[in-house]
């Protein structure tokens, strides 16, 4: 990645790993989720499973109501490793089940209770799990998509990249892959990060070929150096050999960008949804 980040000061460097800093109100965002989340939980309620035994392993499957084997799109929630649930990141699992896909929102243990090397590697358990036990719930485990946002694309990032389960595509949204910038930060306070562990869990200090699509995107409406981590990122995995497709999601901000990956009108959505629907 670019070192561009070490030459802001401490407030920049705060301003530009704030991503509220440039929207109007970070409460309605979230809202926008917790509703739409509410919404499809109520119409179609998941089954709630344990992956692991610590606090916060648990996740949420859909199923559809069509016979499987049926592909399953995993999704990573966000919030720095140390805010929301799964409850918050139901609402992509209405236009997965309308083509006949499962949908599971995974659950983490959050800080300062876990490190971030122990949520990584819950999440990496979690993906793990559900491939091992796709068959009982009537999956395919060879028609795995993951994907994330903010924190969670991170996550979904080490979980590609750690190589622990054949996933068919991986689409990251808004995310971090190198943690160093957030070291002097206020993020950082419930983290603990040392500079060296933080290079450690970057995924940009772990890039490789790996099988599957990668798709990086980001908001139109997001800081430089949120924009500079994707951007970055996605060239990096290109230069290890990957496929990788990089889209900035016209009027969206790194909060409402979530919204696209089911949304067929946008080319991130359109992308994942198709490729559910491919044998």
């Amino acid at each position: 990645m670019s070192r561009s980040w070490q030459s802001l000061d401490a407030a920049d460097l705060e301003r530009e790993y704030t991503p509220s800093s440039v929207i109007d109100s970070l409460a309605a965002e979230l809202e926008a989720y917790a509703t739409a989340s509410a919404r499809t939980r109520s119409a179609h309620p998941p089954v709630e499973l344990r992956y692991g035994p610590g606090p916060g392993e648990l996740l949420d499957l859909f199923l559809p109501e069509t016979p499987g084997p049926a592909p399953l799109l995993i999704f990573v929630h966000g919030g720095y490793w140390q805010e929301l649930g799964k409850e918050d990141a139901g609402f992509p699992a209405d236009a997965v089940l309308a083509r006949g896909a499962a949908y599971a929102s995974v659950g983490y243990p959050l800080a300062p209770t876990a490190s971030v090397a122990q949520i990584t590697d819950a999440v990496c358990r979690a993906v793990s799990w559900l491939h091992g036990h796709a068959p009982a719930y009537g999956i395919d485990p060879e028609r795995i998509q993951l994907a994330g946002s903010s924190a969670g694309a991170h996550l979904a990032a080490c979980v590609l990249l750690h190589g622990r389960v054949p996933l068919r595509a991986v689409t990251l949204l808004s995310g971090v892959y190198d943690l160093r910038p957030l070291v002097t930060t206020t993020v950082n306070d419930p983290l603990g990060l040392t500079e060296r562990e933080a290079w450690r869990l970057s995924p940009m200090n772990r890039v490789r070929c790996t099988p599957a699509r990668v798709a990086v995107a980001w908001g139109e409406i997001e800081t430089s150096e949120f924009v500079a981590q994707s951007r970055d990122f996605a060239a990096a995995m290109a230069a290890a050999g990957n496929r990788v497709e990089a889209y900035e999601l016209a009027g969206l901000n790194h909060f409402d960008n979530v919204f696209a990956l089911t949304d067929p009108a946008t080319p991130v959505g359109a992308s994942t949804l198709s490729l559910l629907e491919t044998p």
